[in-house]
C-alpha cells in the first residue's frame, strides 16, 4: 500500500428507488468483492444506510458504487457520506445485511 494507504471508516445513506430492490444485497455483494467490511441497513423513512470500513482507496470505490451504481433495479437519487475517519484497526469481521 502507497504512502497515504489507511484504513478509512465512513457511514452513508443512500436516498431514491433503494428499498424492494435488492439494494442492500448488492451492497453486501459490491463490498464483499471489495474486500471491505461493515453493515447496511433499510431505514424507516425509506433510505439504506449504513458503514464501510477497509482500505482508503476500496472505500472510495464502494462509495462511487453507492453513487451512481447500486442494484439493478435501483434508481438513485442522492448519496450522502459521514464521519469519514482514518481507523487504526477494522471494527466489523465482516459485511452485513441488519434487518
Amino acid at each position: 500500500m502507497s504512502g497515504g494507504e489507511g484504513l478509512l471508516s465512513v457511514d452513508y445513506e443512500v436516498s431514491g428507488r433503494v428499498q424492494g430492490v435488492f439494494f442492500r444485497k448488492y451492497t453486501q455483494g459490491e463490498a464483499k468483492r471489495l474486500g471491505l467490511v461493515g453493515w447496511v441497513q433499510n431505514t424507516s423513512h425509506g433510505t439504506v444506510q449504513g458503514q464501510v470500513q477497509g482500505p482508503a482507496e476500496r472505500v472510495r470505490e464502494l462509495q462511487e458504487w453507492l453513487r451512481k451504481t447500486g442494484s439493478p433495479q435501483s434508481r438513485i437519487s442522492h448519496a450522502e457520506f459521514s464521519n469519514e475517519k482514518p481507523i487504526a484497526a477494522l471494527e466489523h469481521a465482516d459485511f452485513k445485511i441488519v434487518k
